[in-house]
């Protein structure tokens, strides 16, 4: 499994999403772009994770960051988790394929059936991740994570990315 390096060039990243396509190389913001990988409409963690970014896009906005919420899921299950999750700020990727889950140092699960929730898994699909990418296509920050649980709050990490602009705070993590 990839594991990607902060201060290093991320993976090519070209996905379609509910309201176009989405390129990384196309994101000019001013100092991040934030993508986080989601499990998928099947989660119920993920409802109130992506329901807290999409009410927190403005914020990150105001701090030069641009965001993309993303999954394996088809683009019926991706416009259905928008609708059912009251997702109104966030542009949502979908059909995120193998070769990006491997290139992005994702873990992969297995469906086993229908969820606490009653929707039933893909058959595969990645568990989370979180990128924080700088403008020149370098990561900054990462987390994955091998199962739903803990996944770091979108609040905290508006506030660590003001103190990190606020004091020039360097990406960590770079050492073999």
């Amino acid at each position: 499994m990839k594991v990607l390096k902060p201060r290093e060039p991320v993976p090519a990243l070209d996905v379609d999403t509910l309201d176009g396509s989405w390129s990384l190389a196309g994101q000019k913001p001013e100092n991040f772009t934030l993508v986080v990988f989601y499990r998928g409409l099947h989660c119920p963690i993920c409802t109130k994770y992506i329901g807290e970014l999409d009410k927190l896009a403005g914020d990150f906005a105001e701090v030069g960051t641009s965001v993309l919420a993303l999954s394996t899921d088809t683009r019926e299950r991706a416009a259905q988790a928008r609708q059912d999750w009251g997702l109104q700020n966030l542009d949502l990727g979908y059909g995120v394929t193998v070769e990006q889950c491997r290139d992005w140092g994702l873990h992969r699960s297995a469906s086993r059936g229908k969820t606490s929730i009653g929707i039933e898994e893909p058959a595969e699909f990645n568990e989370p991740g979180l990128f924080i990418v700088r403008p020149d296509n370098t990561l900054y920050w990462s987390q994955v994570s091998t199962m739903p649980f803990a996944r770091p709050h979108f609040r905290e990490i508006l506030g660590a990315l003001k103190f990190a602009l606020e004091k020039a705070y360097p990406a960590r993590g770079e050492l073999s």
